[in-house]
């Protein structure tokens, strides 16, 4: 069936008659960072298979710092934290960037306090129903930045959705490996990080980012940005994802009270 996206309410909605079918599986995956011993990504000499060849699930690549079936959990924050964030967002989506901005850096001072921890869910809607891969290409790159530390991919996906760099919904520059990697020049820790820089030019991350397509496909979440605090969507005026960092603050704090 034919897909549509569309902006509502600030918030981008995927309407997919047949967003159940999904090619694909996250059996057989090996765990662990590139080069570790077990890899899915070596080629038998402890280092990363970089020969640029299709990858099945049988040699999917997982970043450092995921875990989980097929290394698509991302959770951030203290293990001992009793409150769960889940952000679901899409890398190319404008409302995503917008929340991002408002609300990214609450949320950010709000895993270091240890309020709650968030699990990352990204989807490639755009992608899908406008064409192009920018939403994908941009996760897979942002996986090179996770497989770094936690803090450079928090640093990373904020530089992606700042207002500086984020493109126009009719853009897709993050298909583009050069924008990429331009915008990675503003976070220090990969300013000079050979490492990503391959990783991103040879699409080491690419099959673990089409896990994390798949897995948001399968949530039953239809738009973003979309934010849930232990499995209750949280909502600002209007029913709406909170649009601003007072909104945001404001339903988390309802929430836990409650």
């Amino acid at each position: 069936m034919a897909a549509a996206a569309a902006v509502v309410a600030g918030v981008l909605v995927v309407t997919d008659d047949d967003k159940g079918s999904r090619g694909g599986s996250s059996d057989d995956v090996v765990q662990g960072p590139p080069g570790a011993p077990g890899s899915g990504g070596s080629d038998g000499s402890g280092e990363p298979d970089r020969s640029g060849g299709s990858q099945g699930p049988g040699n999917l690549v997982t970043p450092a710092h995921s875990s989980g079936p097929g290394g698509t959990t991302v959770v951030i924050g203290e293990a001992g934290a009793k409150h769960t964030l889940d952000v679901y967002e899409d890398l190319r989506c404008p409302p995503c960037a917008s929340f991002d901005q408002a609300v990214g850096p609450t949320i950010a001072k709000d895993i270091k306090a240890g309020t709650y921890k968030v699990s990352f869910h990204f989807a490639a809607i755009l992608d899908k129903n406008m064409g192009g891969s920018g939403s994908a290409n941009a996760l897979s790159a942002l996986g090179a930045a996770l497989d770094v530390s936690p803090d450079t991919f928090l640093d990373y996906k904020a530089a992606l959705m700042s207002s500086k760099n984020h493109p126009e919904e009719s853009e897709d520059s993050y298909a583009d490996d050069d924008q990429l990697l331009t915008v990675s020049q503003e976070v220090y820790a990969l300013k000079t990080n050979a490492s990503f820089r391959e990783a991103l030019r040879e699409g080491t991350y690419d099959p673990w980012a089409k896990k994390m397509i798949a897995d948001f496909d399968a949530s039953g979440v239809s738009g973003t940005p979309t934010v849930k605090l232990d499995g209750s969507q949280l909502t600002g005026s209007g029913g709406s994802t909170p649009a601003t960092a007072a909104e945001f603050t404001d339903a988390v704090d309802k929430q836990l009270k409650g």
